[in-house]
């Protein structure tokens, strides 16, 4: 094991040691703190799409939590370390803040923006790290209604000629398969289009997560975690949940 990755650990485990010293483990580390979920035991994959949706159902329905766990109460203990019980990969999108759509507090969803919600190297290190050293046993991938990242990738599909910068340029180029598997399977064009691409982007992100990332494949064979795929309405906030 190489110098970085015994550092990693070990930041993990003096986390988790101080705590212990504490009286506070795991996730009962953020017991009355809000979240409407109980912290006195580990997370399970389904039980976490179930927080999830239940979440989301409130957002929704806007009888959200009155404290998620947000004051000095949840800070407090999230100075020694983090137990996110999901990691979610969406979309850096503005109308689209995962803690606000399913009705969260601090520490307890570790997220990853990027637009597009594309997956790379960089961002697939990040959400191994969550399930591997962290406590986060589901992977969502969460795209959205009128994404304009992929709305841009579509352009460029329709309109030749299409340029950008080369970082706006990169992020087309990797939606792009997206698009024209979307194009071949439906033969839909302009906004229609533009919604079916970003579905099929969430299909491909979910399964090059699990074709990319040998740990994190093992880990979904075994039953220890799951990796699901979800779009988020902007009109009606809801989370269509895959799985």
């Amino acid at each position: 094991m190489d110098s970085k990755r015994r550092n990693l650990i070990k930041g993990m485990a003096i986390g988790t040691a101080t705590l212990a010293a504490s009286g506070l483990t795991g996730s009962s580390a953020i017991a009355g703190s809000g979240g409407g979920y109980d912290t006195t035991k580990n997370i399970s994959p389904n039980e976490a799409i179930r927080l999830l949706k239940a979440g989301n159902k409130r957002y929704v329905s806007m009888h959200r939590q009155s404290d998620p766990g947000v004051g000095p109460k949840a800070r407090q203990p999230l100075t020694k370390g983090q137990w996110p019980y999901a990691t979610i990969l969406c979309c850096s999108d503005s109308r689209v803040p995962p803690e606000l759509v399913f009705d969260e507090g601090l520490g307890r969803l570790f997220i990853i923006r990027v637009a597009g919600n594309l997956i790379n190297p960089d961002l697939l290190g990040s959400i191994e790290y969550a399930s591997m050293h962290s406590t986060s046993r589901l992977i969502m991938v969460m795209g959205h209604e009128s994404c304009g990242a992929v709305g841009a990738a579509v352009s460029a599909f329709e309109e030749p000629g299409f340029n950008e910068t080369p970082g706006i340029n990169s992020i087309v180029n990797n939606l792009m398969p997206a698009v024209l598997m979307a194009k071949q399977e439906t033969n839909l064009r302009g906004k229609a289009l533009i919604e079916a691409a970003a579905k099929k982007n969430v299909e491909l992100t979910v399964n090059a997560i699990a074709q990319q990332s040998e740990s994190l494949r093992k880990m979904q064979n075994s039953g220890k975690l799951k990796i699901v795929g979800s779009y988020y309405s902007l009109k009606t906030g809801e989370v269509d949940v895959w799985a």
